[in-house]
Parts: C-alpha cells; sequence; structure tokens
C-alpha cells in the first residue's frame, strides 16, 4: 500500500523518458518549419505577383494546399511501418534529409505545376517525421500519463506553431524567400537534435525489427484488410485526387460511386473463394481493424472544417477584416515599445512591415492567436479533462467548433475574429490531442507506428476536402473582384455544418462503441 502511495505521489513530469522530451523539441522546430510558411501559404499562393507572390486563384490555392497536405498525412502509414522495421531514428535523419532542400527550392517555381511538385516534396519530408514523433510519444506514455503527455506534446506544436509565423510574417515584410530559409533553417536544428540527444524508445526487436519489408507492408495492409479492400480505398483516393484537379464533380464522384459498386458486385462472385492460397486479388474484401477506421472516417469530418483556419481565414482577414480597433487598442503599447527603443538609439522607422500590411494587422499574426491559446491553455485544458474518456472530449471539442465558425457572422471587426479564433483554440485542444490518444490505445504495441501513421489518413482526408472546399467556396462566395458573389455567411454557415455533422456522428460511434461486448 505505502508502495503504490508513494508512486503514486511522484510528479507527472519525472514519468516521462528523455525520449519523450526529445521528441517535444524536435516537434517544436519541425512545426516552425511547416507553419512558418503554411500559415503564409494562403497569402503567397494567391498575393500578387508585384508583392512576390504567385498569384494564383482560390480555387488553384485550394487544390494545391488540398493535394500536398493530403499526401503528406497519406504517407505516414507508409512510413510509420517502415520506422517500425528499420528504427525511428533513422527515418528522422532520412526527413530531414528530404524537407531542407525541399524548403530552399519552395521560392524557386512560378506558377500552379511547378510550385506543386516542390510542395510535394516538402510534404513527404514532413509525411516521414509524423508518425516517428507520435510513436516516440505513444510508446513513451501509459494510461496513466497518456491524457497530460498528449497534452504536453500538443503544447509543443502549437509553441513551433506559434513562433515558426511570426519570424515568417517578420520576414517576408521584406522578400518571401526569407520563409522559405528559415523553414529550412528550422529543420537543420531538429536534425541535430536528432543526431544528437534522441534515444530510441523501448523496442520488441523480435517483433519489429527483424520482419522483412514484405512482412512489414503485409502488416500495414492488415489494418486496413486485405488487399482487395486496400485496393478499394486506394482506387477511391486516386479518384478523389485526381478529379479534384482535372474533372469536374459530376464526373469523378459518380466515378467514385461506379468504383464502389463495381467491388461489391465483384464480392458476391468471389465469396466462393475462401481458401489463404487464393490470389490476393481473387479473395472477397476483408475489413481489418472496423472500430478504428470508422473512427477515421469520422475524424475526417473534423478536419475537413478544422483546416480553415489555415485555408480560408487568411484570405477571408485579407479581404474583409477591419482590424483598425485591434490598432487602436494597442497604439499606446506600440508607441511606448518604439519610444523605448528610439531611446536606445534604435531605427524604428520600418518595425510596421513586420506587424502591418497596408494599414491592417496582417493575417498570420491573427491567426497565430489560435497557436498562443494553446500554449497558454493546453496543459491546464488537460488536467481539467484527464478523467473523460478521450471520445468524449473529442465531441465536445468538435462542438465548440461549430460556435467559433457562427461567431465570424456576428461582424469582421478585429476582436469578433480574435474572439472566433480563441474559441476554436478551446475546441481544439478538447479534440485533437485526444484523438491521437484514442488511436493509440487501439494499437498493438508492436504496430503503433503503423497504426499512428494510419491516423494520419483522417487528416489527410480533411486536407483534401478541406482545400477543395475552402478554394472552390471561397472563389464563389468571396469578393466581387475575384470573381465572387460577396456572402461569406453562407461560406461560414457550410463550415459549421460539417462541424456539426461530425458531433453528431461521433456521438452514434460512442454509443455504438459502448454498445460493444468487452472482449
Amino acid at each position: 500500500m505505502s508502495d503504490n502511495t508513494t508512486a503514486a505521489k511522484v510528479s507527472i513530469w519525472k514519468q516521462f523518458p528523455g525520449a519523450f522530451w526529445c521528441a517535444n523539441v524536435m516537434e517544436i522546430f519541425e512545426r516552425m518549419g511547416w507553419y512558418g510558411f503554411y500559415a503564409v501559404s494562403s497569402l503567397y499562393l494567391t498575393g500578387a505577383v508585384t508583392d512576390g507572390g504567385l498569384g494564383l486563384s482560390s480555387e488553384d490555392r485550394g487544390v494545391i494546399q488540398g493535394l500536398a497536405t493530403f499526401f503528406l498525412y497519406l504517407f505516414p502509414a507508409v512510413f510509420g511501418a517502415l520506422a517500425d522495421r528499420y528504427g525511428f531514428k533513422r527515418m528522422f535523419l532520412a526527413s530531414c534529409l528530404v524537407m531542407i532542400p525541399g524548403y530552399l527550392m519552395l521560392g524557386v517555381p512560378t506558377g500552379f505545376w511547378g510550385f506543386l511538385m516542390v510542395y510535394f516534396l516538402v510534404a513527404v519530408g514532413h509525411g516521414m517525421f509524423k508518425p516517428v514523433v507520435i510513436s516516440t510519444v505513444a510508446k513513451a506514455t501509459n494510461e496513466k500519463t497518456g491524457s497530460m503527455g498528449f497534452g504536453i506534446f500538443y503544447m509543443m506544436v502549437n509553441v513551433g506553431g506559434f513562433f515558426g509565423p511570426i519570424v515568417a510574417g517578420v520576414v517576408r515584410g521584406w522578400d518571401w524567400q526569407y520563409v522559405f530559409y528559415a523553414s529550412a533553417a528550422w529543420i537543420v536544428l531538429m536534425g541535430l537534435i536528432a543526431l544528437l540527444f534522441y534515444k530510441e524508445p523501448p523496442r520488441d526487436d523480435e517483433a519489429e525489427s527483424r520482419r522483412s519489408l514484405g512482412e512489414v507492408f503485409a502488416g500495414m495492409i492488415a489494418v486496413v484488410g486485405n488487399g482487395r479492400f486496400f485496393l478499394l480505398i486506394v482506387g477511391l483516393l486516386v479518384l478523389l485526387v485526381m478529379g479534384s484537379k482535372w474533372l469536374a464533380p459530376i464526373v469523378y464522384l459518380p466515378a467514385a460511386a461506379c468504383w464502389i459498386t463495381f467491388n461489391l458486385l465483384a464480392d458476391t462472385v468471389l465469396r466462393r473463394n475462401t481458401g489463404e492460397d487464393v490470389f490476393w486479388l481473387l479473395q472477397p474484401m476483408r475489413v481489418g481493424e472496423g472500430r478504428y477506421l470508422v473512427f477515421l472516417v469520422l475524424m475526417a469530418f473534423f478536419w475537413t472544417s478544422f483546416n480553415q483556419i489555415f485555408m480560408t481565414l487568411p484570405e477571408y482577414i485579407r479581404d474583409y477584416a477591419d482590424t483598425s480597433d485591434l490598432i487602436r487598442s494597442f497604439t499606446p503599447m506600440a508607441s511606448w515599445i518604439t519610444g523605448l527603443a528610439q531611446g536606445m538609439g534604435l531605427d524604428t522607422s520600418q518595425w510596421g512591415r513586420a506587424v502591418l500590411e497596408h494599414g491592417q494587422v496582417k493575417p498570420e499574426h491573427l491567426i497565430n492567436l489560435n497557436a498562443l491559446g494553446i500554449i497558454v491553455g493546453q496543459i491546464a485544458i488537460a488536467y481539467l479533462v484527464r478523467k473523460l474518456a478521450p471520445l468524449t472530449c473529442i465531441i465536445a471539442g468538435s462542438f465548440i467548433t461549430v460556435i467559433s465558425f457562427l461567431l465570424y457572422l456576428i461582424g469582421q471587426g478585429g476582436w469578433v475574429i480574435v474572439f472566433a479564433i480563441l474559441v476554436f483554440s478551446v475546441g481544439e485542444m478538447l479534440a485533437s490531442p485526444r484523438s491521437k490518444e484514442y488511436a493509440g490505445r487501439i494499437a498493438p504495441p508492436e504496430k503503433v507506428g503503423m497504426y499512428m501513421g494510419y491516423f494520419y489518413w483522417c487528416v489527410a482526408l480533411g486536407n483534401l476536402f478541406g482545400g477543395l472546399l475552402s478554394g472552390s467556396l471561397y472563389q464563389h462566395y468571396g469578393p466581387v473582384e475575384r470573381g465572387g458573389v460577396d456572402n461569406t455567411n453562407v461560406m461560414w454557415l457550410i463550415f459549421a455544418g460539417l462541424a456539426m455533422v461530425s458531433v453528431v456522428l461521433l456521438s452514434l460511434y460512442d454509443k455504438w462503441v459502448k454498445a460493444q461486448p468487452k472482449s
């Protein structure tokens, strides 16, 4: 009794191994690299060429963001399996070797296709990193420390997500190339930490390291089901990805329905082939971890609406927001700071370029309040909800995001946008880290990397659909001068409706899971 009591009193901070803290520091720099550009990518892609942007349409911007980030979150399923086989540290270092040159080349292309190809390379590098860092956290925590551990990790995500855009917002006032250089520099620092300090968490060498590459990919497919079902999923993704740019919805959506129908009809014939020695293509479809796959599909709705804070909101703030109320509120503080600096002999004549653009607060600085809110509140919220079931937190967080989208209907002033972003942050703090915890708890110990890689499939779908919806809806409901009808309230109602769909479906899923017999 006394030993258990003593163990319970051990500080939770001391219950995490060194690998946990090292992974969190690397996550900060990786997020600084990614969000340093991603937070301003809408502005760069649609910005005027005379201002250093690419001058693309909102629709093309949505396609680029949707496709690149779709593959970024699709690749972790593969790289997570490879990390389980070859080791986490090797995958960390390999990801750096891909990301660094990718960021350095990102400022070279001047058109849609060239930029998409280089951004795709960046996405591959981040896709290599993601399953390894989240797997390290999953392996370094348990059911007792999981809520706090994933809360800490998510706070670190937002530390990087906060400081990266601040630096990018400052340096882009001089030249967009500095944004790309800064992102590459953060990845260099991340690689040095992995090389010098990272030690892998305990691994089951017999179950992981000695598996052949074929066994690794066979296990990866087994999570989904079998080869036939995996082919169905891959075919659907290809149709959706290819159709999003080159085909009209009236063409690729019926094609996707036909692909599903064809596979279901084929299964009525192939049900006779039940032997293990039957060629995989002639086997009937089999679903793997059904509960996990349903969860991933439902979370895709959440991520579709979630991504609008980075995809749609920057353009909305640039084109519609009147931040003069914020400027008036902070003018006395800004005057005091610049006066202090001038008293020290510093030239402050160009300082405004770091914060303001065309007389308004830069969009990235407002969006950055999302990360700041999470940095300030994540640990407290993780502690308060530590005893609640992960699904309960996910549903509550999703509902709060609905409220945040509806707040944009109130007005377009700076303080309204600030409040909406901070409310959104509360929902994110409840839903996002607990969804990763839930996914990690389902995974068998020897397949944590693979399962966490598959978790990002729901994020991938959310980015794909989020990007396509963002581009098409803003193109239609946005400013008249960009070809829209100037009615963004309808757009925000649509995004709120999508978030509400996730609330309803996750609630039904929660009841279904609770009704399942305990194994």
